[in-house]
């Protein structure tokens, strides 16, 4: 309960320890589901228009938090942030929670997660997050490939991005870059990926679709069960 109650003081200021009010410790889940790992990736980089445009993050926001309101108890949720390879810069949005009936509550935990979606707009106009030069989707996603194991708990990447590489690795921002084919299976096991908004801001489908094919043949490469990529919905 500290951290996350830390993790919205620094990114909301002090009225955001209200919603600690919310929590019951009484709470008892009623479901047979297994536990599971969701990990959330919000693309921080200047190409993403999610970072401006407040609407199209509170679309994203509205799309991701009923994926978290029906976590199981013992389920791993991680929320992190990427763009530049710089680990400093990406330190603000970092956080962990194992859902539990009385300190982490799957539906305070959606709804968390959805403010801090919607949010990112203004926190960027307010300097409490920054807008970053590169997008290293990549490194993101082999970073978060070596905490998780889709083998002992089925897993599913989500990350609220427009899919645009544009790293040392690749550069997809041009019709002719592709993404490198991961060499091993860094995924194996796991359920599925996502990209909310991919193209988003090329306001071209031909370029949808080529982000499309290029994420579909990556994320089967990395042992992916399906891949799933959305220009809006």
């Amino acid at each position: 309960m500290g951290k996350i109650t830390t993790f919205l003081m620094v990114l909301f200021g002090s009225a955001a320890v209200a919603l600690n009010a919310g929590w019951a410790d009484d709470y008892y889940y009623g479901t047979n589901t297994p536990p599971r790992t969701i990990v959330i990736g919000i693309d921080l980089s200047m190409s993403n228009p999610l970072i401006a445009d407040d609407a199209f993050a509170a679309k994203v926001a509205a799309r991701v938090g009923p994926m978290i309101s029906g976590l199981a108890p013992r389920s791993h949720l991680v929320l992190r942030s990427f763009g530049s390879y710089d680990s400093s810069a990406n330190a603000t949005l970092n956080l962990d929670i194992l859902i539990a009936p009385k300190t982490a509550r799957a539906e305070d935990m959606a709804r968390l997660v959805s403010s801090v979606i919607a949010g990112v707009p203004k926190l960027v106009r307010q300097g409490k997050l920054r807008a970053q030069n590169q997008t290293n989707i990549i490194a993101f996603l082999d970073n978060m490939a070596a905490t998780i194991d889709c083998r002992a708990q089925p897993a599913t990447v989500i990350l609220a991005s427009d899919g645009v590489e544009d790293s040392k690795l690749a550069n997809l921002s041009h019709g002719r870059g592709t993404l490198p084919i991961p060499s091993r299976a860094i995924y194996a096991g796991c359920d599925q990926l996502y990209i909310f908004g991919l193209a988003q801001g090329m306001h071209d489908p031909r370029q949808t679709q080529r982000l499309r094919d290029e994420w579909t043949a990556w994320s089967q490469a990395a042992g992916f069960k399906s891949f799933t990529g959305l220009n809006d919905w």
